[in-house]
């Protein structure tokens, strides 16, 4: 046994000096060639080697947080009849993979199912991956909780989902599971927004997989692959270090060695017939340095990894350990090739250590083309319901954080129900899951987990309110929310007499929201927390939605009054009476020609054919139109460019647009606090065009769908507004709800555009807003939900709101968008907000100051909470329950907003401040603001306040970046905020804080 054992012994010394790497399956800290003692970040990556072309190995794997299987069939990997892929045997197998071998690497992107994972292994298992992580052999990249599309999410559960995920990686992981690069590899265009994010969490550098066909072939031709990035007009040093990867994810052609790949692998045996060793370097050799003319330094990266890869992960390594023991031997025979495993980071470092002078890009990756015909545009509107579901899930994700946060007791289920919409959030973020670009059931099943963080944080909040209310234990309200607003129903607002009705506001500064409750006919009054009579109405129900055959209530009109000056975090309830004695105004319909509607502020003047015609502001009337349209959606086999159909992805319009009507019937409803008009435009595109007492803006609430297909074709339909602005060409998009970017159409910033199909081409992602203007007029246009738009022709603007199409575009996900509900196609309703003003910034606030407001207001509106009061007459009501309160001592400045108020660790309350305007954007509000946050707060003292970066994963002060380029600094130092008063701080325009507080209660 002695001599056995001192045998394999030297065997392993021989294999380490043969192959060049060292046996260590303990995962024990020791030096071999070419690389430093094991350890985690930058010191412990491998050493690159000057006089050679340095490959970097990078096995990988691109588990989908949903696609074409749920999250759990693709964690457990069931129903691999439609996929073959199971993440947990990855983990497991990429695990026992790594402590075979000391230089072998991985890196692992997804939190959502690193966690899954790691809560079922074992307390030994745990420590083991705690010690790969220690040493650097498994990398967390991107680290989010999920790989978050780019185009439809907003900036705000962007955000949230990188902290919930990096959470994770902190908790667990510590320093060493902090990531330092993004990992942007799958999402269809990458956005400028999402650049600064990154930047403002600390990242070094980013990789991205996907970029358009044109752009890819100018970068590769001109060595432009990599570039500094200039992720922010506004804010400093928002360069960021963005690297595009050669095969998007892939391995290069004939070096997949995974189970699911057709390969073929290393056959080394000496005397096989089949040994291909020499034929299998030489290609690597010719690919490998075909690669290094398109990239400025001496290294390349190589993504050698899939979608759902290392299920065997032997299969994997074994040949990747022969691909680097082969290749390198030929430096023997003077190849300077240089191979080995490495990560992300890993090559950051080597580039960033190369000096090197970097090309430059300031605008965003969008539209994505794969190539003449396929444009993934389609996808920013594809699902519109689930589009809007996601953003409601927000929205009830900050009231139930912000309400967590400030219990006066905290229940000790808060923080499990608090993880289940946060989890669900993070999924939502997915680039097959907000882009409506997965499987039916897998759309079902993201919507049953986001209806079920719903009701988890629900408990929170009715907990919560009821604390604040003073209810006493016989008579807590049992708080709810109008699940069916959507189709303008509510049970209880229907069937109770009386209704207590509590408006929530998230904001940081007052709200003067309208309030629509569905009710039936009758006279109803309104009472406010001092038993003030509110002016109200009651305004029909439009017979579009009353007709809805899967509608079953009972509820004709909706009671229209105004919540005025509900506090900033904080609520103020509302008492709503159905009784016989008092009077609630009515407001009466009637059909006129050449009608207007509006109010001191605002008019839309229709034409005799019941369609907008102009828009009379202050006086001013210009012309201004709006219909819907269609496009008919191509169809094809897609076995060739010409054949493409539009899809899930892909918009592919068969032709020119075509006109609904020309005719639409209207009805007119006019009272003190809003001004409507009811138009039907066919028998499944209808619209409300209202205007509220007082308001400078236009609300059109359109409801579209069940999209005929009786001709057996797709269509998608749009909402187009045409006025005589002179927009010579060129209008904006938001980037995910901030900053706002200039497009010209047919035009890219970066490269010579040769535009095949002009319509997709010029589609680009409109998050909350799209705007046009000239010299004297500008046109704004903010929508409640993730569209696609553009401006195709000189003053005119267009928004994507639904659409239904018959066949696959053949880019995965392998079912047509033919969405249905209740056996028919789906119908979606949702609203638009219409701005027109001056384009002048003479008068402050300017128009584009007025949009910024408005576009807070219609992300995070006052949640209307209600609760049936049968039993608690009004009087009683009033001296029992506390009818008002606030958060805040005092407002914020109006262009500041309180982002994000969560729980946090060690009894903490995670906070985050940004400046909502950007440089120059308004003479005012684009000036820095300062805020005193031990006066902030009414009920609490700030004891601690220490600032992390973005996703509150490092302390402020700890963050250093890398510098890059030539005459570069070692590092960018993030900027300390100086001042004798820890509690005040200062917002420059577009800047977002993040701080850990601790409160104490006065």
């Amino acid at each position: 046994m002695e001599n056995r054992n001192k045998l394999f012994l030297l065997l392993m010394v021989l294999q380490c000096l043969l192959v060049g790497t060292g046996a260590n399956p303990t995962g024990s800290k020791q030096s071999f060639f070419g690389r430093h003692p094991a350890q985690c970040g930058y010191e412990g990556c491998p050493r690159v080697k000057e006089n050679m072309l340095n490959v970097h190995l990078v096995a990988h794997t691109h588990d989908d947080v949903g696609w074409l299987k749920t999250v759990d069939q693709y964690y457990y990997g069931s129903r691999s009849s439609i996929q073959k892929a199971g993440v947990q045997y990855i983990l497991d197998s990429v695990i026992q993979e790594l402590l075979k071998d000391v230089t072998r690497r991985f890196i692992f992107v997804e939190s959502a199912f690193m966690q899954k994972w790691y809560l079922e292994q074992t307390e030994e298992m745990r420590e083991t991956v705690k010690n790969l992580v220690n040493e650097g052999r498994l990398e967390f990249i991107g680290g989010a909780w999920s790989m978050n599309d780019e185009a439809s999410v907003h900036y705000q559960s962007v955000i949230d989902q990188f902290t919930w995920g990096l959470r994770f990686l902190n908790d667990t992981f510590g320093e060493c599971g902090r990531p330092k690069a993004g990992w942007q590899i799958d999402p269809f265009g990458h956005s400028r927004e999402q650049g600064s994010l990154f930047v403002q969490m600390g990242y070094d550098g980013l990789f991205q997989g996907r970029l358009d066909f044109q752009d890819k072939s100018n970068r590769i031709a001109q060595q432009t692959m990599e570039m500094m990035w200039k992720t922010s007009d506004s804010l400093e040093n928002s360069e960021l270090f963005t690297s595009g990867l050669y095969y998007i994810y892939a391995p290069p052609p004939g070096f997949c060695f995974d189970v699911l790949c057709n390969d073929d692998p290393f056959i080394d045996g000496p005397y096989s017939k089949d040994n291909n060793v020499k034929e299998k370097v030489d290609l690597f050799l010719d690919t490998v340095h075909n690669m290094s003319k398109t990239f400025l330094t001496n290294n390349i990266i190589l993504t050698m990894g899939e979608d759902f890869h290392y299920q065997d992960a032997n299969m994997w390594f074994k040949n990747l350990d022969k691909l680097i023991r082969y290749t390198n031997a030929r430096q023997a025979e003077g190849s300077l090739v240089n191979v080995f495993y490495s990560t992300p980071s890993c090559y950051l470092k080597a580039v960033h250590d190369a000096q090197v002078e970097w090309p430059t890009k300031s605008d965003d990756f969008f539209p994505y083309a794969s190539d003449p015909t396929a444009f993934w545009t389609g996808y920013f509107t594809s699902r519109p319901t689930q589009k809007r579901y996601e953003r409601e899930g927000n929205h009830f994700l900050q009231v139930c954080k912000q309400l967590s946060a400030i219990a006066p007791t905290k229940e000790d289920y808060y923080e499990a129900h608090l993880t289940a919409l946060r989890d669900v959030m993070g999924v939502m973020q997915h680039h097959d899951a907000i882009t409506g670009t997965e499987k039916q059931h897998v759309a079902d099943d993201y919507a049953r987990m986001l209806y079920e963080g719903f009701e988890a944080c629900s408990a929170n909040i009715r907990s919560v309110l009821n604390q604040l209310s003073g209810y006493r234990e016989d008579g807590k309200f049992d708080w709810s929310y109008c699940k069916q607003a959507n189709i303008s129903a509510c049970a209880t607002t229907e069937n109770a007499d009386n209704t207590v009705v509590l408006l929530y506001n998230p904001l940081g500064y007052g709200s003067n929201d309208y309030v629509r409750l569905p009710v039936k006919d009758g006279q109803y009054s309104v009472l406010n927390d001092r038993g003030q009579t509110v002016p109200s109405t009651l305004v029909p129900i439009p017979s579009s939605v009353i007709e809805l055959p899967f509608r079953e209530s009972e509820a004709t009109h909706e009671l229209v009054f105004q919540g005025e000056q509900v506090p900033p975090v904080g609520y103020k309830t509302y008492y709503v009476s159905k009784e016989e004695s008092r009077d609630s105004s009515s407001a009466e319909m009637r059909q006129e020609d050449n009608v207007s509607i509006g109010n001191e502020h605002v008019s839309v003047n229709f034409d005799e054919n019941g369609l907008m015609s102009s828009i009379t502001v202050h006086g001013e009337t210009h012309s201004l139109k709006q219909n819907f349209l269609y496009y008919d959606g191509a169809l094809g086999n897609n076995e060739e460019f010409r054949n493409r159909s539009s899809g899930a992805y892909i918009f592919r319009p068969n032709g020119t647009e075509k006109t609904v009507t020309d005719v639409v019937e209207i009805q007119v409803v006019k009272s003190d606090l809003v001004q409507e008009m009811h138009q039907i435009f066919n028998e499944w595109i209808s619209q409300v065009i209202r205007v509220y007492a007082g308001q400078e803006h236009v609300e059109l609430e359109w409801l579209v769908g069940p999209i005929p297909i009786d001709d057996g074709v797709g269509k998608e339909i749009i909402s187009r507004f045409e006025s005589d602005i002179k927009s010579d060409g060129v209008f904006w998009t938001d980037s995910n709800g901030r900053e706002m970017l200039r497009r010209v159409r047919n035009h890219r910033e970066t490269w010579e555009l040769d535009l095949a199909e002009p319509i997709p081409g010029n589609y680009y992602p409109v998050t909350t807003k799209i705007v046009i203007e000239d010299e004297h007029k500008r046109l704004s246009l903010l929508n409640d939900r993730a569209q696609g738009g553009s401006s195709l022709v000189d003053g005119q603007l267009e928004l994507m709101v639904h659409r239904r199409l018959l066949r696959d575009d053949r880019f995965g996900v392998g079912e047509a968008l033919n969405e249905t509900q209740f056996n028919t196609g789906l119908i979606a309703r949702g609203k638009h907000y219409l701005v027109f003003g001056s384009s002048h910034i003479g008068s402050t606030p300017t128009q584009a100051a007025k949009e910024r407001f408005l576009q807070n207001k219609v992300h995070l509106p006052s949640w209307v909470f209600v609760a049936p009061s049968d039993d608690f007459p009004y009087d009683q009501d009033r001296n029992d329950f506390r009818h008002s309160f606030t958060f805040l001592a005092t407002s914020l400045p109006p262009n500041v907003h309180l982002l994000t108020m969560e729980p946090w660790k060690e009894d903490g309350v995670l906070v985050r401040f940004e400046h909502l305007f950007a440089v120059n954007e308004d003479p005012q509000h684009s000036l820095p603001v300062q805020i005193d946050l031990q006066g902030l707060f009414a009920d609490v003292n700030v004891v601690s306040l220490r600032e992390t970066t973005l996703a509150g994963n490092q302390w402020k002060e700890d963050s250093k970046r890398m510098s890059y380029g030539l005459g570069r600094k070692e590092q960018i130092e993030t900027p300390q905020k100086n001042n004798n008063d820890q509690f005040l701080i200062e917002l420059k325009p577009m800047e977002i804080r993040t701080f850990v507080a601790h409160f104490a209660r006065k």
